[in-house]
């Protein structure tokens, strides 16, 4: 996967290297050379100086054939202004903004823009919004046996609904986080753009799962 980061501060920096780590090439984007300096001489992403809304910027750093997007600069309105050029104009469904206001986060998620707000944030809740593989347990019984993860889901599973998903899942996927609020769905349910999905899973079945949704689903 090809990844672009707005913002390399210390969330930035410790994002692009962790997901470099996992094997994807990352281009990050800031308006000062120097931040460049935090990712390290291992890292051999691509940088590039410029304002990360801006189209040329966007498009140097790879954005046409990226798999996701991620804004974590230190400025709200230069965040949710990115993430939805990303999102409007090259069309990348896989993007999330970091918003320093818990509250105007729950805003954009009702616009449809996965948000994270900082005093809830950690680079494991990115990187689950971001990749198919990898996911963190939210809630873990005590024995370890049974989990419950955020899935990360292919853009092409948007407009199935969650009967099929479940089916072709073969575990529960008891609720999705729907505009920033919970919800259980029933299996009439559509799967929408921006929609977070949740699956009751056991260890072995977890890397099925981010197979299956990681990618779009069968034809047949």
């Amino acid at each position: 996967m090809h990844i672009v980061i707005m913002g390399c501060g210390r969330v930035g920096s410790s994002l692009a290297r962790a997901l470099e780590r996992r094997g994807h090439s990352v281009a990050v984007i800031d308006v000062l050379q120097d931040s460049f300096r935090r990712l390290g001489p291992t890292f051999r992403g691509k940088t590039v100086k410029g304002v990360g809304f801006d189209r040329a910027v966007l498009e140097r750093a790879g954005i046409g054939h990226a798999d996701g997007f991620a804004a974590v600069s230190s400025g709200d309105n230069s965040n949710i202004l990115a993430a939805r050029v990303v999102r409007e104009t090259f069309e990348v469904h896989n993007v999330v903004a970091r918003i320093y206001d818990e509250g105007r986060a729950e805003v954009y998620e009702r616009l449809g823009i996965p948000s994270v707000a900082t005093v809830r944030w950690t680079s494991n809740q990115i990187l689950r919004r971001l990749l198919p593989s990898g996911s963190e347990p939210l809630w873990r019984d005590p024995s370890g046996n049974v989990r419950l993860i955020e899935v990360h889901v292919h853009h092409g599973w948007v407009g199935r609904t969650i009967g099929d998903m479940q089916v072709a899942a073969q575990c529960p996927l008891p609720f999705i986080t729907r505009f920033g609020a919970g919800q259980v769905p029933t299996a009439s349910t559509v799967f929408q753009d921006g929609d977070l999905l949740y699956a009751g899973v056991t260890n072995d079945q977890v890397a099925e799962i981010e197979a299956l949704f990681g990618q779009p689903p069968s034809r047949h």
